[in-house]
């Protein structure tokens, strides 16, 4: 059972990460840093893989001093999105590739080392108060609530249609 649960988390955190990346591949370059409610697109889609890197670590205090971040410093700069205050920085879509593959792979391999006890252990995230497994489901629906902003925006600004995308997999996205 337990393969069956991993299986299953990694395959709908590949099928969000996939959707928000169509968001971006779709993205015109003039509405790259056009606002999306009250932020621009590129920093929606930053913001929404940061959290999910953030949620894919173990706790609070490991999410700095992952090998990503500290070769990547000018990337997260002063990691305003931890901040109660509005985030300013922009972010190009190079850094924004690097960052899809960099949280497709941590999610790729976390799950993978997951077990029983830790899916059931808490979260590790004073703002979370619940289990390692429902994190994931939690951080799913980030993504694929951010997607879904990004998508209507495409689809009204752009008439560009993203896909609904299945199991993960590029090749499973309906049209």
């Amino acid at each position: 059972m337990l393969d069956t649960i991993k299986a299953s988390i990694a395959n709908q955190f590949e099928a969000a990460l996939c959707t928000l990346n169509v968001c971006i591949e779709k993205c015109p370059e003039p509405a790259w840093n056009m606002a999306i409610g009250n932020y621009p697109f590129s920093q929606v889609v930053f913001h929404t893989l940061f959290f999910t890197d953030y949620y894919l670590g173990p706790d609070e205090e490991s999410f700095r001093r992952q090998a990503f971040h500290r070769d990547d410093a000018r990337f997260f700069g002063d990691y305003e999105q931890l901040e109660d205050r509005e985030p300013k920085a922009r972010y190009d879509r190079a850094s924004i590739g690097k960052y899809m593959e960099h949280c497709r792979r941590k999610a790729s391999e976390v799950i993978a080392s997951e077990s029983v006890d830790t899916l059931s252990a808490p979260a590790g995230f004073s703002r979370r108060n619940f289990s390692r497994s429902e994190l994931y489901v939690y951080t799913i629906r980030h993504v694929q609530h951010h997607a879904a902003q990004l998508s209507l925006r495409l689809r009204i600004d752009a008439d560009r249609d993203v896909p609904w995308v299945g199991s993960g997999w590029a090749s499973d996205a309906v049209t």
